[in-house]
């Protein structure tokens, strides 16, 4: 969801709860949006929290991150995945564009382009060469 819809939906969430049950209803209505924002820094954190206690660019398998990468995931999204930071390819701290790898025991890799925070595409180096 963009963040556009998101404030959209908060605000008409506020004009209905205004327009339903007065002031009352834009109380509770504030509360929900509060509620959710915290959810999410709330899972933004766990997956941080997570990624900082495993040793950078480390992944339990490179070949099933490949299979469960997709265009449009969020780097916490990937986090999750990879229960580990990436190790970034290149560091231009002024660029939209960033790239990470992560890599297994086995020295497969998966290098990972984001543009913006979301996956735009990923190779998978095989250790073989194949």
């Amino acid at each position: 969801m963009s963040a556009i819809a998101g404030w959209g939906l908060a605000l008409a969430a506020v004009v209905g709860g205004y327009l339903s049950y007065g002031w009352p209803g834009v109380v509770l209505a504030i509360t929900v949006i509060v509620f959710w924002l915290l959810l999410q820094f709330s899972r933004a954190l766990r997956a941080m929290r997570q990624a900082s206690a495993r040793p950078v660019g480390l992944v339990d398998n490179a070949v099933m991150l490949n299979a469960r990468l997709r265009p449009g995931l969020r780097l916490v999204d990937v986090l999750a995945l990879t229960r580990s930071l990436g190790t970034p390819l290149h560091t231009d701290l002024q660029a939209v564009d960033e790239s990470f790898t992560w890599a297994d025991g086995g020295g497969d890799r998966v290098e990972v382009d984001l543009h913006a925070g979301r996956v735009t595409a990923w190779r998978l180096l095989r250790a073989g060469g194949a």
